[in-house]
C-alpha cells in the first residue's frame, strides 16, 4: 500500500490533466489514497462539488429569474396604510395593469396613484384604490437585488384583498413571466441568492423582527450587519493559506527544494492555526452568552417554606404572580413568570420549599410535596441565576445550603437574599448573616443583599420612583448588574481591539454549532502534526537536516510523517468547510484556490 501511495503520487505530478476525471483533481486523489491508507476515506457527502455539480447547483437556484413574486410585507389586518411589495422581472409589466395610461414612477421616488382592475377600462366601478403611493426600486441595488416595486395602499381588509388579487391577473398572454404570491421566507432566499443578505444577516433579521426586550434589539441590530459574515470568511481564507501551504509541502516536495523544512513549515502553520483557534473559543462562548440575551434569563428562587421566596417573587414582577400564605409549603409545583427585568428578558421560577422529612414530625412532608422539592431542586441546577432566599428570623437551611453549594460547584451565578431585615433589630446580624453565608457558600459580599418584602408592591418596585422600601430597587440592581457581568462578550488576550468581539454575541446556534466543529478539526489538525513536529525537531541534526529531509519522499518518513501531513491539511479543509457553511458562500478550497494560494506564495 505504501508503495501505492507512492506510486500515484508521482503518476498525479508527472500527468495532472491526465488524471482530472469528472473534476477530481490529482491532489484530491492523492489525499483520498492516504487517507484510505489510514483507513479515513471521505464519503461522497463530504467532497467538495464537483464542476458539474456546481453547474446544475447553480441551475437550480437561478430557476426563478422569470418569476415575479408578490406579497404583503405589513401585518394583516386593519391599518391606515397597508405596503404591499413586488420583485422581479415583471414590476413594469404589473405597474402598466394597475395604473393605465400614467408614465412609470421615477426610482426611489414615491408616486400619487390610482389602482385599477387590471385589462379593464379605468372607471368607478373599476377602481381598486383611489390614492395609493407607487414607489420604484431598480435592480441591482434593492432589498432582493432584482426590481421591486412597492405599492402603499389603504390598509383596510378589502382594499388590501382586491389589490392582492388584481396583481396577478397583469400578466398578458404570451408573457414569459410568471406572477404568483410569495413562498414564505422568499423574498429573503432571493437577497441571499443575488448576494444582498448573507446567511448570519437573515438570521439577524428574524431575531430583529421578534425581540421584545431592549438587548435582544441590540443583540439582533449588531447581527443585521455584514461584520460577522466578514470574520467568519477571514477565517476561511486564513485556513484556505495554511492548508496550501501543506497541499504544496505534499505535492512538490519530491521536485522542489523549499527553504524550510517540513517541521518548520508544519509549526509556522500551527502557530496560525492555535491562534485562530483560541479565537474561535472566545467566539463560540460569546454565542453562549449570547443565547442568553436571545432566549431569556432562567432564574431559580431556591429557600426553605415561608423564607419569602413567593413574596421577592411578587415584589419583582411587581404583581400578585404567586400566593403568599403563613402556610408551609403553599407553593407545590414551579410558578414560571416571565418578565423584561431592564432589558433583559427573565424567565422566574418560584419553587417549593426545601426541607428535610422528620424535623417535627415523620410525615410532615406528603408525597406531592415531595416531588414539588425534587423539581425544585432540579430547576435550580438547570437554571442559570439561582437567589438563595434565607429567612434573617431564623438560622440557616442545612437542605437550601447543600442544593445552593452544588449550585456554586457546577458554575451557576448565585445570589443570595436574605428577607425580613425589617426584624433584625441588632446592627451585628448583618455582618454575623454576611459571614455565615460565605462560609457556607462562598459567594462575594457583592452578591448578598438583606431586603423585606413587607409592605405594597407598588411602592417599591424596579418601575417606580419611590423610596428604597425595603432594598428592593437595590437587591434588583445587583441582579442587573449580575446579568451584565454574563452576557458581556470574552475578549482574548491577543485580540487588540475588544469593541469588535461585541458582535459575537449575535451568533446564533446554528453558527454556534458549526464553530464548535470547526474547532474539532483544528483539534485535529494540531493532534496531527504535534508528534511529528516533536519528533523531527529533537531528532539528530544529521537526520533532522532540512536536505536531509527534502532528499527522501514524504511517504517515507518513519513514522507516517507524509500521511499525518495529508491527514492535517484534510482536517483544515473540513474546518475550513464548517466556516462556508456559516455564511453558506463558499467551499473549504477547491483544487484551483488551493493550487491560486500555493503560486502566490
Amino acid at each position: 500500500m505504501r508503495a501505492l501511495v507512492s506510486s500515484l503520487r508521482r503518476i498525479c505530478t508527472a500527468s495532472p490533466r491526465l488524471l482530472s476525471i469528472n473534476g477530481v483533481s490529482p491532489a484530491q486523489i492523492r489525499r483520498d489514497c492516504a487517507l484510505l491508507y489510514h483507513g479515513a476515506a471521505l464519503s461522497d457527502d463530504r467532497r467538495p462539488l464537483t464542476r458539474n455539480r456546481r453547474h446544475l447547483y447553480h441551475l437550480a437556484s437561478s430557476s426563478h429569474d422569470d418569476t415575479t413574486i408578490y406579497a404583503l410585507s405589513t401585518a394583516s389586518g386593519k391599518a391606515a396604510i397597508a405596503v404591499i411589495r413586488v420583485s422581479g422581472p415583471a414590476c413594469r409589466q404589473i405597474y402598466e395593469g394597475l395604473c393605465p395610461g400614467t408614465s412609470f414612477p421615477k426610482p426611489r421616488y414615491a408616486t400619487l396613484r390610482k389602482l385599477y382592475t387590471p385589462h379593464e377600462a379605468p372607471s368607478p366601478s373599476t377602481l381598486l384604490d383611489s390614492g395609493a403611493l407607487v414607489l420604484h426600486f431598480p435592480a441591482p441595488g434593492t432589498v432582493t437585488g432584482e426590481d421591486v416595486l412597492e405599492l402603499h395602499v389603504h390598509g383596510g381588509p378589502a382594499i388590501v384583498r382586491a389589490v392582492l388579487a388584481a396583481i396577478p391577473k397583469c400578466a398578458t398572454p404570451g408573457s414569459r413571466h410568471r406572477i404568483r404570491y410569495a413562498e414564505p421566507g422568499e423574498f429573503t432566499r432571493r437577497a441571499f441568492a443575488n448576494n444582498r443578505m448573507d446567511l448570519p444577516q437573515i438570521e439577524a433579521l428574524g431575531e430583529t423582527l421578534s425581540a421584545s426586550t431592549e438587548q435582544q434589539r441590540k443583540l439582533s441590530v449588531r447581527g443585521t450587519t455584514s461584520s460577522l459574515a466578514a470574520r467568519y470568511e477571514h477565517w476561511r481564507s486564513l485556513l484556505l493559506q495554511a492548508r496550501g501551504e501543506l497541499e504544496a509541502l505534499i505535492d512538490f516536495s519530491e521536485d522542489q527544494h523549499f527553504h524550510e523544512s517540513p517541521a518548520f513549515l508544519c509549526r509556522s502553520v500551527s502557530r496560525q492555526v492555535r491562534q485562530l483557534h483560541s479565537q474561535i473559543e472566545a467566539h463560540i462562548a460569546n454565542a453562549m452568552r449570547g443565547e442568553l440575551l436571545r432566549s431569556g434569563i432562567s432564574v431559580a428562587l431556591l429557600g426553605a417554606p415561608n423564607a419569602g421566596k413567593s413574596s421577592l417573587l411578587n415584589r419583582i414582577v411587581g404583581r400578585d404572580a404567586a400566593i403568599v400564605s403563613q402556610e408551609a409549603g403553599t407553593t407545590r409545583d414551579i410558578v414560571e413568570v416571565g418578565v423584561d427585568l431592564g432589558g433583559w428578558l427573565v424567565k422566574i421560577g418560584d419553587m417549593a420549599g426545601l426541607r428535610r422529612a422528620g424535623l417535627i414530625s415523620p410525615d410532615i412532608v406528603g408525597a406531592v410535596e415531595q416531588e414539588g422539592i425534587k423539581r425544585a431542586k432540579k430547576r435550580a441546577l438547570e437554571s442559570d441565576v439561582v437567589i438563595v432566599v434565607h429567612d434573617g428570623t431564623t438560622e440557616l437551611d442545612c437542605e437550601v445550603t447543600e442544593t445552593a453549594k452544588r449550585c456554586v460547584e457546577l458554575g451557576i451565578n448565585v445570589v443570595v437574599a436574605v428577607n425580613k431585615m425589617d426584624k433584625l433589630v441588632d446592627p451585628a446580624a448583618f455582618s454575623e448573616w454576611r459571614d455565615k453565608i460565605q462560609n457556607a457558600l462562598h459567594v462575594s459580599p457583592e452578591r448578598i443583599f438583606f431586603v423585606s418584602c413587607k409592605g405594597d408592591l407598588g411602592s417599591s418596585t424596579a418601575t417606580t420612583d419611590a423610596g428604597d422600601s425595603g432594598n428592593i430597587k437595590s437587591f434588583l440592581q445587583g441582579l442587573l448588574d449580575t446579568f451584565k457581568d454574563m452576557t458581556t462578550a470574552l475578549v482574548p488576550d491577543s485580540e487588540p481591539d475588544p469593541f469588535i468581539w461585541q458582535e459575537s454575541l449575535g451568533a446564533t446556534e446554528r453558527q454556534r454549532v458549526l464553530l464548535t466543529e470547526c474547532a474539532s478539526h483544528l483539534d485535529s489538525f494540531l493532534t496531527a502534526v504535534q508528534s511529528d513536529v516533536e519528533t523531527e525537531a529533537t531528532a539528530p541534526s544529521a537526520v533532522g537536516s532540512p536536505e536531509f529531509e527534502l532528499s527522501r519522499p514524504l511517504e517515507d518518513t518513519h513514522g507516517g510523517y507524509g500521511i499525518d501531513i495529508v491527514v492535517a491539511a484534510e482536517s483544515l479543509r473540513l474546518a475550513a468547510e464548517s466556516l462556508a457553511r456559516i455564511t453558506g458562500r463558499g467551499e473549504g478550497g477547491d483544487v484551483e484556490e488551493v493550487l491560486g494560494v500555493v503560486f502566490e506564495k
